[in-house]
């Protein structure tokens, strides 16, 4: 049985994505930074299915508390054969002015540094092996530029672009490195937001309707399987045709 780590996987897409994959036959750490509830009943629901998971609790963006997490995935299902980098923190939109380095910074950390840091820690083993996957979850606001939203925007272009870069890198060693570029999949976090934000997403979205975050765990099985052996480098736009490149 293989291991995925999922990290930000207590609830929203991530708690989806360690369900289907689980159903799948993969054995499950569902990452977690703090909502230790969400992350056991994630657990406890697969478990019920008859997979096997794991609630792994540590910050993607804390250094020091990463070789801890994985040496706890490892001890308790194997070491870790796909990595969906899925964490993400708070989302602040603000005008440019209001704007700062340290704000692009947060938004780095989750998205280029958490990423990074985690494949460092695999890869010595991942080559060895010649194995190994990373789906990266991007966003479509890497290409759509929505306005005040500069910090954000940024750090989905940079993992992006390091999808591409690693792609080329790890290739030749049997790794492959992919994107899946989300539109807006409402999930808890969503449920205060106005029906006229709906509506206007809605009226840009071509198959008017929102996805569900099935959807988008669905993708995350094929690039996981057999079935996506030859892909890599790739960006996987799952937004209803909002982008079409």
């Amino acid at each position: 049985m293989k291991v995925a780590l999922i990290t930000g996987a207590s609830r929203g897409l991530g708690a989806v994505m360690a369900r289907c994959l689980a159903a799948e036959g993969w054995a499950v750490a569902v990452n977690y930074a703090s909502d230790e509830t969400s992350a056991s009943e994630v657990v406890s629901s697969i478990e019920a299915n008859g997979g096997r998971a794991v609630a792994a609790r540590f910050s993607v963006v804390d250094s020091d508390q990463l070789r801890g997490g994985l040496d706890q995935i490892r001890d308790t299902l194997g070491p870790v054969d796909l990595i969906v980098n899925n964490a993400t923190g708070p989302q602040p939109e603000m005008p440019l002015m209001e704007q700062s380095w340290r704000t692009y910074l947060d938004q780095l950390e989750f998205f280029v540094k958490a990423p990074l840091e985690l494949l460092q820690l695999v890869l010595p083993d991942w080559r060895v092996r010649k194995t190994g996957r990373v789906i990266n979850i991007g966003s479509e606001i890497a290409e759509l530029g929505n306005p005040y939203f500069g910090n954000y925007a940024s750090a989905k272009g940079a993992m992006l672009s390091l999808t591409r870069s690693w792609a080329k890198e790890l290739g030749p060693e049997g790794i492959t490195v992919n994107l899946i570029a989300p539109g807006w999949i409402p999930v808890e976090r969503h449920a205060d937001v106005p029906r006229s934000n709906r509506d206007w997403y809605l009226d840009r979205t071509p198959l008017g309707h929102f996805g569900r975050p099935e959807d988008i765990a669905a993708m995350v099985v094929f690039l996981a399987s057999s079935k996506a052996d030859f892909i890599t480098g790739q960006k996987f736009a799952v937004n209803g045709g909002r982008t079409l490149l």
